[in-house]
């Protein structure tokens, strides 16, 4: 099949492209700076040359976005809601205008629609969409703003021939340098990854071979359309989630940091707090309904495969 990745430089899209490259699949890749084989140049927000790889293509997966690893400024944040909203307006113009439309467009959406909570896991049909929670800063919800936006737009796109698939995803762990699962083992191999904040907020995440997996299985199912939650069925507390990772890894211990401190790590890693302190309780509903068997269901055995293949890295 031939597959079209807007925005796949990333992280996500390195992980998606070298798993479909390697199945034998055709993947066109669209960046704002081409530098290799197989990149087509766009600018993420109005059409032009770069629509003749979306028509004929079996499957579109926009990526792009704003990398969320910043400070949550208003620039920053005003960044990255224009990034996700103007690439899902202009796919779904590429895809409108197509003759030959993709079967399937799979949307990158986020985890993070979901509200912070502690009580109950959220799936698709049960879970609570945030921005409204007492106690939690009030930027928070511009996170759900741009979830919603991001969504918004490939709903209302015009595509009467191609199924359409948000996926609300949570951190996807890979063993490439630069990405959350890099950034979380050197915390941990330092003697920083302990509870941050007591802890107890939940830890969402999916292994990066079941991530590609996932998008291989929506791709194929046609009853499937609208949000779909790409998160391994075990999410668990901060706090158990470092543990596990540091066991893996063989660190005995790990150092706690309050709130403040984590304010400070964060500054000093130009990130924002929001990515370590929001309780992000997400299940896979939609996908377990469906038939879809993770071969990483546990984080500690995921942990366990993920360090592996770091240790054996060149």
């Amino acid at each position: 099949m031939k597959f079209v990745l807007p925005g796949g430089t990333g992280q996500v899209g390195t992980v998606l492209k070298r798993a479909l490259t390697a199945a034998g699949h055709e993947v066109v890749v669209l960046s704002r700076r081409p530098a290799r084989a197989g990149e087509v140049a766009w600018d993420g927000r109005t059409l032009g040359p770069w629509a003749e790889a979306v028509d004929g293509s079996d499957v579109v997966v926009n990526l792009a976005g704003r990398s969320v690893s910043c400070r949550y400024t208003p620039v920053n944040l005003k960044a990255m809601m224009d990034s996700r909203v103007d690439s899902a307006r202009v796919v779904g113009e590429a895809i409108a205008a197509a003759a030959r439309p993709p079967r399937v467009w799979l949307q990158m959406s986020t985890a993070t629609v979901y509200a912070h909570r502690y009580d109950a896991p959220n799936d698709e049909a049960t879970g609570v969409i945030g921005g409204a929670e007492p106690g939690v800063p009030g930027y928070w919800s511009y996170s759900i703003d741009i979830a919603k936006a991001w969504e918004r737009e490939q709903e209302r796109a015009d595509t009467p021939h191609t199924r359409k698939v948000a996926l609300r995803s949570a951190m996807v762990m890979s063993p490439d340098r630069g990405g959350v699962f890099d950034v979380l083992l050197r915390l941990a191999r330092l003697g920083l990854g302990g509870p941050v904040a007591g802890g107890t907020q939940y830890v969402s995440w999916i292994h990066d071979r079941d991530f590609v997996r996932a998008v291989e299985f929506l791709a194929a199912r046609d009853e499937l359309a609208g949000p779909v939650n790409l998160a391994a069925p075990g999410p668990l507390p901060q706090r158990a989630f470092m543990r596990a990772l540091r066991a893996a890894w063989g660190v005995p211990v790990g150092l706690p940091a309050t709130a403040w401190m984590a304010e400070i790590g964060a500054f000093v890693l130009r990130s924002d707090t929001e990515l370590l302190l929001k309780s992000r309780r997400v299940v896979p509903g939609r996908l377990l309904d469906a038939g879809f068997a993770f071969d990483h269901p546990h984080w500690p055995r995921a942990a366990a495969d993920l360090v592996r293949r770091v240790r054996g890295r060149p």
